[in-house]
């Protein structure tokens, strides 16, 4: 009978890899568990095994699963892999098959539809991962990944910036506005999805996003060390639009993110702080303040929910 861990085990070596590298041939569960593994290797992807025949059937899927069923994933198959990998966790050498931080994303049971060489329909039972999918072979060696259960999530919204009115003063009526400064750099939207995104400043902060999808808005702004992405709203946060929400809870979604770092951070706001935050944009030569209506909405162009005020009166 054939060794179905051939090809796993011909990869990788014992005495330099934690991953489980069994001696003995599998054994015949119930075909019914499944994991998916987020592996942080050379490029970030997610791992999809479901147990059939005593081994983990595998693809790895680049982008996860699909959350539209208008879009199919890339699924590569690669080889089957031991029960034993269904809990595994760690770090795989670099240098070594694979390496890289492998982490569990979801695990838990599935249902099998039908499962051919160029077809494989589940139904997947885990706390992230629900529903059903289908695996399907393309041309050649090419797999796909299809959701065919209706869309659970809101759709990334395609918008233009949301652009302040420009006053001589602030609002009189500062204490229903948030102030910002205003940085003078280049408006950038950024999508976040599937660890990656167009914006390649923030490559590496896509991927620490994982699975999460996002749509931030912001600038990048030359500074001293280098240009910075300065983040300033938030306007889809993992699978919800936050378009129709008030700034405020745009704001408070925007920093439970915590998005901090060499070349990216959160932009500071002072509800009320008009005059203050007016006069230390003007102390650090900044253009001016922009003052942000907390209930308002995220709308498209210019909005008088926003005010740029010049630092200098």
């Amino acid at each position: 009978m054939a060794d179905k861990l051939e090809r796993y085990r011909g990869k990788r070596d014992p005495s330099k890899t934690p991953e489980p590298v069994p001696d003995e041939a599998p054994v015949t569960g119930g075909d019914d568990t499944f994991v998916i593994q987020e592996h942080h290797a050379r490029s970030l992807h997610w791992d999809l095994r479901l147990e059939r025949d005593g081994v983990l059937a595998s693809w790895a899927i680049p982008k996860g699963l699909p959350e539209d069923p208008a879009i199919n994933h890339l699924a590569v198959h690669t080889e089957d892999h031991p029960m034993e990998y269904s809990t595994f966790e760690g770090e795989i050498p670099h240098g070594e098959y694979g390496g890289g931080t492998m982490t569990i994303w979801d695990s838990g049971t599935y249902e099998t539809e039908k499962w051919s060489e160029r077809e494989v329909k589940v139904v997947l039972h885990g706390e992230q991962a629900q529903g059903r999918f289908v695996l399907f072979q393309t041309r050649g060696k090419n797999w796909m990944i299809h959701r065919m259960d209706p869309r659970l999530r809101d759709p990334l919204p395609d918008l233009a910036p949301m652009l302040p009115v420009r006053r001589a003063k602030p609002p009189k009526n500062a204490g229903e506005y948030a102030f910002e400064f205003a940085w003078g750099g280049r408006r950038t939207l950024a999508p976040i999805e599937g660890g990656r995104t167009s914006v390649p400043l923030l490559r590496p902060l896509a991927e620490r996003f994982g699975s999460r999808t996002a749509v931030l808005d912001g600038e990048i702004v030359a500074l001293p060390g280098g240009e910075v992405f300065i983040a300033y709203d938030l306007l889809y946060d993992d699978g919800r639009s936050l378009v129709a929400e008030p700034y405020r809870s745009r704001r408070a979604a925007l920093e439970a993110l915590e998005i901090a770092g060499a070349r990216w951070q959160t932009a500071p706001a002072w509800p009320g702080q008009a005059a203050a935050v007016r006069r230390a944009a003007r102390d650090q030569r900044l253009p001016g303040v922009v003052a942000k209506r907390l209930d308002s909405p995220y709308e498209e162009g210019e909005s008088k929910a926003w005010v740029f005020v010049p630092s200098q009166a």
